[in-house]
């Protein structure tokens, strides 16, 4: 497997040229035109702080690495003359902020009618287990009395034909650890064999691939340490992720594509509960 997945995108916008509108997340997302096109910028001095920008950046990568298709993305460098008010009082700052390109399509309204109509639905397989490996609690987390549902982080872009669309992964910034600060206690056995199911809405159950599990376990096997250590590399040093942490998040990123290999390989099929349900392990 080469690093031609993990290289960014060719799409790399350099300026922004207006503010259109900021949403009230715990990130300040914030609707852009750039010099290239309508994009969403998440910035330094949003209030959860520097470490999500690089989970943000980490998981997205992954994600297109493992196959499922993500907006374009980049870091563009947010100069002082260019910084702007978010909600609830905070200022974005000026540094590397992480962009994505605006993709025209809808926030999923949680019917299985609109999944039927994916051209990919199979990826819905493939976004469980994504979002089991990389621990993204802010799409379906595990445990609904703690968190709810996201189901704006499930996005159905228009797929050019009448009727259909296409399931895109998007909004990585509570992955690894929930949205905490990055550090040394990322690569903890309790995080990196954390035996909750991640990202599985009910109305997924369905369209549950046990063909696409077997592709799952194989990409899952073939990640290599050089993959992972040159996808955590390109966290900006203006994101104050330290060493320790940076080598922490490789090690849980690495540990948990194994360990979550091999649960595929007992027969582990995705559901909800205290025990995932197995078959033939």
């Amino acid at each position: 497997m080469t690093l031609d997945r993990t290289s960014p995108p060719a799409w790399q916008p350099t300026r922004l040229l207006r503010v259109i509108e900021s949403y009230d997340t715990s990130v300040g997302t914030t609707k852009i035109k750039t010099d290239q096109t309508f994009a969403y910028i998440k910035a330094l001095g949003n209030r959860q702080g520097p470490h999500v920008l690089a989970s943000e950046l980490v998981a997205s990568t992954l994600a297109r690495w493992f196959g499922l298709t993500v907006p374009d993305f980049a870091l563009l460098p947010l100069t002082h003359d260019a910084c702007f008010d978010l909600p609830r009082g905070n200022r974005t700052e000026a540094g590397p902020a992480f962009v994505s390109r605006h993709t025209e399509g809808r926030t999923w309204g949680g019917s299985e009618a609109e999944l039927k109509a994916l051209e990919n639905s199979s990826d819905l397989t493939r976004m469980i287990v994504f979002d089991t490996w990389v621990r993204n609690c802010d799409r379906h987390p595990p445990d609904l009395s703690v968190r709810k549902p996201n189901y704006a982080n499930v996005y159905l872009a228009d797929a050019g034909r009448s009727g259909r669309s296409r399931l895109v992964a998007l909004d990585h910034t509570h992955c690894f650890d929930c949205g905490r600060d990055l550090t040394e206690h990322l690569a903890e056995i309790t995080k990196v064999k954390d035996e909750a199911t991640y990202g599985l809405f009910p109305a997924f159950r369905p369209f549950l691939d046990m063909g696409q599990l077997v592709w799952c376990k194989a990409m899952l096997r073939s990640l290599s340490p050089e993959i992972v250590s040159a996808i955590v590399g390109r966290i900006p040093t203006e994101w104050q992720v330290e060493a320790r942490a940076k080598t922490a998040l490789e090690r849980q990123v690495l540990d948990r594509a194994a360990f979550l290999a091999d649960k595929i390989e007992q027969g582990w099929v995705p559901s909800t509960g205290a025990s995932d349900s197995q078959a033939g392990g």
